[in-house]
């Protein structure tokens, strides 16, 4: 099976080096020439755009920054539409919108092809481990036809239902993520404030009640103080919850503690912070309470975290 591959950035980069890891044929392309040569060097084919991509992929999967970008790669004239032949499979791992997904879904569909949205989490270091979860809209037969695929991007691949669903998981996690790191910040800067050192603030509340569900442990770069290399870029946050945010307001729901989670994020970016990590809306709290960055060690945040 040739699997064909879209969008090398830092989380396509590891997925298909991961993919080439297991002995899969894959054929990349990148608007970048230098991302492409990478995994060209690692025993991948390059194509010269998407249209000739799918034209000679069996299954194709996109991992690309924005749902704009997402229908030019489709959509564009030597896009991926332009290529795929009929009964063809495209997986968009991308973080999109549901009325995007929706409607790629039905245009592709009167061609014969199947698009599910397929959005993943876990970050850079997951992609490249093969670490990441995987959830999955669109056809069921299709998700079981390439499961043994699905189960190489990620250890956690899972249907979770029609076309869109798979997005909705999706920006319900990020949202929820960030408006929890949001109220995190505030409360350990009153800690901190109050008269407790930050590491055994930390330590002491991973061991109550909602701690020992590991809430607090996916916030090690903020309490490092290592917010200038992301894993995951702040302006790419902000177009996850501006689409969480549209998700919620077409539904008719609610969202007041959400949207002033996403109120922080907009601050953070209008003070330059798009290419810092997304962690660093959390430095904003400190900033407000008049606290220094935590700057605890790597070696200080390991021992806590492997001392249970």
């Amino acid at each position: 099976m040739q699997i064909g591959f879209v969008g090398l950035g830092s989380m396509g980069h590891g997925i298909a080096t991961n993919l080439l890891r297991h002995g899969h044929g894959l054929i990349v392309f990148d608007v970048s020439p230098a991302a492409c040569e990478q995994l060209v060097q690692a025993g991948a084919r390059s194509a010269d755009s998407p249209k000739q991509l799918a034209a000679q992929s069996d299954v194709v999967f996109t991992s690309l920054p924005t749902p704009a970008i997402v229908e030019r790669v489709c959509w564009d004239e030597d896009g991926l539409a332009a290529g795929f032949s009929t009964g063809r499979t495209w997986f968009d791992l991308s973080t999109n919108s549901v009325q995007v997904v929706h409607r790629l879904h039905e245009q592709l569909a009167a061609m014969e092809v199947s698009y599910l949205d397929a959005p993943v989490s876990g970050g850079p270091a997951g992609a490249a481990k093969g670490r990441l979860a995987v959830w999955v809209g669109g056809s069921e037969a299709r998700f079981t036809e390439f499961s043994a695929i699905l189960d190489v991007i990620g250890d956690q691949s899972r249907y979770v239902g029609p076309i869109g669903a798979g997005t909705i998981a999706k920006l319900v996690h990020n949202m929820a993520s960030t408006a929890i790191k949001v109220v995190v910040a505030e409360a350990l800067t009153m800690g901190v404030k109050a008269g407790l050192d930050p590491l055994p603030l930390w330590s002491a509340i991973r061991e109550g009640a909602a701690g020992r569900s590991r809430t607090f442990d996916n916030i090690t770069r903020f309490l490092e103080g290592n917010l200038d290399s992301p894993a995951f870029r702040l302006e790419l946050l902000r177009k996850d919850i501006d689409l969480a945010l549209q998700m919620g307001h077409d539904a008719g729901v609610p969202m007041r503690l959400c949207r002033l989670a996403g109120e922080d994020v907009t601050e953070a970016l209008s003070l330059g912070w798009a290419d810092r990590d997304s962690q660093s809306v959390m430095e904003l709290q400190l900033r407000r309470a008049g606290v220094a960055s935590f700057a605890l060690t790597k070696d200080q945040i390991a021992e806590v975290i492997e001392s249970k």
